[in-house]
């Protein structure tokens, strides 16, 4: 056999995998998906600027747009008025208050107790103050309790005084607690008498108060002495 022979032997051997024909309709069908994805994209997008403009738009015309008118309100109400006042407490002697006869134009010179409630003093109750009375009401100038102990220990207890307040002489005033029927200083070596009154809400109290032109000051004052009804001295 020669070389034609063998040439013609050879175009007659099958291959050794035949070809494989083209699937045409799977070909057709991908690209009829991509065509339509690629169209769902471009339209995607196509809204997305179409919105947008639509956006720019009603921006536009809303800048344009004047602004809404204020709606009238009705007036507010005017705030609530307290027609209460605070006041002082009015003065609530315990006992009698106790006249002097000194007039002023505010009033008489008067004394009278307190309540006092201190929590650092539990063995005092009461103060004496020296106040200006007219008519039923009271005008407290000076108060003056003890600040030690108890307030009805035995002896003088609250003295004070000796000054002006409210262009008022406070005369030197204080109390004594035991059965004092007198009570006496020393001046410039001359003796000066206190006047009394027992105090109605506890008679074993005594209130005490000298003239202002006797002892013009508590500093002139040597040691108060009490004694009792029968001349007793009862304190030293």
């Amino acid at each position: 056999m020669n070389e034609l022979d063998d040439f013609r032997a050879a175009l007659r051997q099958p291959p050794e995998e035949p070809f494989a024909e083209p699937d045409l309709a799977r070909i057709m069908a991908d690209g009829t998906r991509l065509r339509r994805r690629r169209r769902l994209l471009t339209g995607t997008a196509g809204v997305a600027a179409a919105a947008a403009v639509v956006l720019v738009v009603v921006f536009a015309i809303q800048l344009r747009q004047p602004a809404p008118a204020p709606v009238a309100q009705p007036p507010s109400p005017p705030p609530a008025v307290s027609t209460t006042s605070r006041v002082p407490a009015a003065e609530q002697p315990i006992g009698d208050v106790v006249g002097t006869g000194i007039r002023t134009p505010a009033g008489e010179l008067v004394f009278y107790a307190r309540a006092v409630d201190l929590p650092e003093l539990p063995g005092v109750h009461f103060g004496l103050v020296a106040g200006l009375r007219s008519g039923t009401s009271l005008q407290p100038l000076l108060v003056a309790n003890e600040f030690r102990g108890s307030d009805r220990s035995f002896g003088f207890h609250a003295t004070d005084g000796g000054e002006t307040l409210d262009r008022q002489v406070i005369p030197v005033f204080g109390y004594f607690a035991g059965p004092a029927a007198k009570i006496t200083t020393t001046v410039h070596g001359r003796t000066v008498e206190a006047r009394l009154a027992r105090w109605t809400a506890d008679p074993s109290v005594v209130i005490f108060w000298f003239d202002a032109g006797d002892v013009p000051n508590s500093a002139v004052l040597t040691p108060l002495i009490a004694y009792d009804a029968d001349g007793k001295r009862l304190t030293k």
